[in-house]
């Protein structure tokens, strides 16, 4: 079910003067030209894409399938998806020909929080035994992490640039200063497909047990102040 590759540490090696560079250069490009430029100062097989194939989760990967149809789109199944979910991922994989492999948690530690109900009393650590160890696993294969976060979605990710640092990789966050309406227009001008559960005022798509209808992010953890799965701090 899942992709098991070996470990091949990576650097970016990067200097700070050079991502001062890398997003003075990329902030007055288009997204689709941001996308374009990342494989001519990267090699492909140094880039990472993810999605969660949530709500509007189209929206990235149509745009980086129009520019680059091989790119790997990591998919981390936490055993806790909606069916919904699944079904949209199948459905994306198809209309737009992603290369989509699925990465998860070790089958035992899976099953500890399962039978746990970690995500009850500890949300931060059932995310980090199902989202953030099976991503960490394969991350340092990688020198550049391409995400789909954007500015207005939450006060952290307010705060980020196009290009960051974190630990031993570069995150690239094309989408970071499209605005709602820019990304509303994009999905209405494209007939994107919608996250089935969208419809039913789901605007924030994570794990069944901790996602309930509301606006922007704050269906997810419901009634507890974390507001990131931990994978982008």
């Amino acid at each position: 079910m899942f992709e098991t590759t070996p470990k091949t540490i990576v650097k970016p090696n990067i200097s700070e003067e050079e991502i001062k560079a890398l997003n003075k250069k990329y902030k007055t490009l288009s997204v689709t030209e941001r996308i374009a430029e990342l494989y001519k100062d990267f090699k492909q097989e140094d880039v990472m894409l993810t999605s969660s194939f949530a709500a509007t989760s189209a929206f990235l990967l149509k745009l980086v399938s129009d520019v680059n149809k091989t790119q790997k789109v990591y998919f981390i199944d936490t055993g806790y998806h909606f069916e919904d979910t699944l079904k949209y991922k199948e459905a994306l994989t198809k209309k737009y020909g992603l290369n989509v492999a699925s990465i998860g948690a070790l089958k035992e530690e899976h099953e500890f929080t399962t039978k746990d109900e970690t995500w009850r009393k500890n949300p931060d650590f059932c995310c980090s035994i199902n989202k953030v160890k099976p991503l960490d696993l394969i991350k340092n294969q990688y020198k550049v992490w391409v995400s789909g976060l954007i500015k207005w979605q939450s006060d952290h990710r307010a705060t980020l640039d196009i290009f960051e640092l974190r630990g031993d990789i570069l995150k690239f966050y094309p989408l970071l200063d499209v605005t709602k309406e820019e990304r509303d227009a994009y999905i209405e001008e494209h007939q994107l497909p919608f996250h089935p559960l969208v419809s039913k005022g789901y605007h924030s798509i994570g794990c069944k047990h901790c996602t309930v209808p509301g606006e922007d992010r704050s269906g997810r953890w419901n009634n507890n102040p974390k507001t990131e799965c931990g994978l982008h701090l």
